[in-house]
């Protein structure tokens, strides 16, 4: 992924809840941007059809519904995804061995049925709004880092393509997943912006420089009068932290 540009990079999530304005904001930063990431929020008011509108635009999609359950619910979930062409899918890697074993024998059986080009399948690591504490609570003992840790190499062990945590996190999955393993990288905020409920961000050039080979960029971009001249602005604070 070394040989992406710094706006291949970035995917925008549509987290809004109008297709309309997910279509045109789609539109806006088609050539812009790598992709497009469609959530639980999106999936859930407009299902497939919502998914098949936005990847007629021409858009490469993340469909990120971080599936986790038993290992044949979540392989049937992937199989159906598999329709919906995304280019990124992903589950929890909390679900364990068996059901990322089973997450990755779905694709690879689906697309030799259909003879279509595999997603890339990533497993979720620790939610960048978790902590420390917020992981105790859940009786998940030690740091987020041990546990981002292990669940990397459980998802190397799957053959999966790569895991999502945050940048604070990268030099530890690189080490442990190799230089070809993937990484994207949710919490990204450009220093002119607020941090909001993210609790492990860093700057889009912080995290490439680290090693992120995708940056989820929501907020800074969805939330702005101009979409496109904030991209932009990112691109430009990412080539001047990257000289």
């Amino acid at each position: 992924m070394k040989n992406l540009s710094h706006n291949q990079r970035i995917y925008v999530p549509l987290d809004n809840v109008d297709l309309e304005q997910s279509q045109r904001l789609t539109l806006m930063l088609k050539d812009l941007i790598g992709g497009v990431k469609i959530g639980k929020e999106f999936f859930t008011k407009f299902g497939p059809e919502g998914v098949t509108k936005i990847r007629n635009l021409g858009m490469p999609i993340f469909l990120d519904l971080k599936f986790h359950d038993i290992p044949n619910t979540v392989a049937g979930a992937i199989r159906s995804a598999i329709s919906l062409e995304p280019r990124i899918v992903n589950v929890h890697a909390l679900g364990g061995r068996d059901m990322l074993l089973a997450s990755r024998d779905a694709i690879d059986n689906e697309i030799n049925k259909l003879g279509c080009k595999p997603p890339l399948l990533f497993g979720v690591t620790v939610l960048t709004s978790m902590d420390n504490s917020d992981l105790l609570e859940t009786g998940i003992p030690g740091s987020v880092l041990e546990q981002v840790k292990r669940l990397t190499l459980l998802c190397v062990e799957s053959g999966l393509d790569g895991v999502v945590c945050s940048a604070n996190e990268i030099e530890t999955v690189r080490e442990v997943g190799g230089p070809n393993f993937k990484i994207i990288t949710p919490g990204i905020r450009p220093a002119w912006f607020e941090r909001g409920d993210q609790k492990r961000i860093v700057t889009p050039g912080e995290a490439i420089k680290r090693g992120g080979d995708f940056l989820v960029i929501g907020r800074p971009i969805t939330q702005s009068k101009d979409p496109a001249d904030s991209l932009r602005r990112i691109i430009s604070e990412i080539e001047g932290e990257l000289g």
